[in-house]
């Protein structure tokens, strides 16, 4: 979703975003890397999912912008898709403490989210909003920018140094989910799906009478 509160529809994200910027369409691939690797000996970018629908926006994304990708099975019988692309301006090293404060910026946690992001699947279920991630200065970042929009975020901790003391995360607080759900959204058909019926849900739970 964008700052207005408008539903996004995530078969054709680019169309709202690029009627923005584009710029914006590229920071959301940035955030969307977190998931992704460099492929040195083809020399491209992976992206790897087992939901094929967001790869499909993904390649859509790309498109729009002008670059090729292609997606292909990784494995007979695995259910796990895979997309390649050379983008140039993608880098797995992406710093964007420049975004703080950016509509670019929601943009960017936008696919850090749909990439690393959690929330219930169960849509009864108590709603958190968390992201993850190993590279903990990346994780802070993304902090950063929520917060210079005003929602308000848990300190970056890590779970469980016994299982692994590189995985950092922090949660969104219970108080800005809404205006985390409307401000940033998703554009993975799951997470959008479910982000869309707790809106919902919520409005229709605010109505008198």
């Amino acid at each position: 979703m964008v700052p207005n509160g408008r539903l996004l529809t995530p078969q054709r994200p680019h169309a709202e975003l690029l009627a923005g910027c584009v710029t914006g369409s590229e920071a959301y691939l940035q955030g969307a890397l977190h998931d992704g690797t460099w492929n040195a000996l083809h020399a491209t970018y992976r992206f790897g999912q087992s939901d094929r629908r967001w790869l499909e926006v993904l390649s859509e994304i790309l498109g729009s912008l002008g670059h090729r990708s292609w997606t292909y099975r990784e494995g007979r019988d695995r259910q796990f898709w895979v997309l390649e692309t050379k983008a140039p301006f993608l880098d797995v090293d992406y710093d964007a403490s420049h975004l703080v404060g950016r509509p670019e910026g929601l943009a960017y946690v936008r696919g850090y989210f749909d990439a690393e992001g959690g929330m219930p699947k169960n849509s009864k279920a108590r709603l958190y909003l968390q992201l993850c991630q190993k590279n903990r200065p990346n994780l802070e970042t993304a902090r950063t920018i929520l917060e210079s929009w005003g929602i308000t975020c848990g300190r970056v901790h890590n779970p469980s140094r016994a299982v692994d003391p590189h995985y950092w995360r922090f949660y969104v607080r219970a108080g800005s989910h809404q205006r985390f759900m409307r401000m940033v959204g998703s554009w993975h058909p799951r997470k959008h799906t479910q982000m869309r019926d707790r809106l919902v849900a919520e409005a229709a739970n605010s109505q008198p009478g």
